[in-house]
């Protein structure tokens, strides 16, 4: 994660945001009372829906195993009942 000042990000604003949306790499912007970090939506999006899965119990089991599981051994996705 990158680190600016606040009169730095103030000066390229425009161009800090579309990196940001562009790369999805968070920000962490200083200033004299602290930091904060900017992150595109869709970085938030998925941190969200991690730690809601995680949350959920015996998920992050499930998820480790289907990791874990060889390709070859998986089914096709338009062999899958929806």
């Amino acid at each position: 994660m990158q680190n600016v000042s606040v009169a730095n990000f103030s000066q390229n604003i425009l161009a800090a945001l579309e990196n940001i949306i562009k790369h999805n790499e968070p920000l962490n912007v200083n200033t004299a009372a602290g930091s904060v970090v900017i992150m595109s939506d869709e970085e938030y999006r998925g941190m969200q829906e991690t730690l809601y899965l995680l949350s959920v119990p015996g998920m992050r089991e499930k998820l480790l195993e289907g990791k874990a599981e060889p390709l070859s051994d998986c089914v096709p996705e338009e062999e899958v009942e929806w």
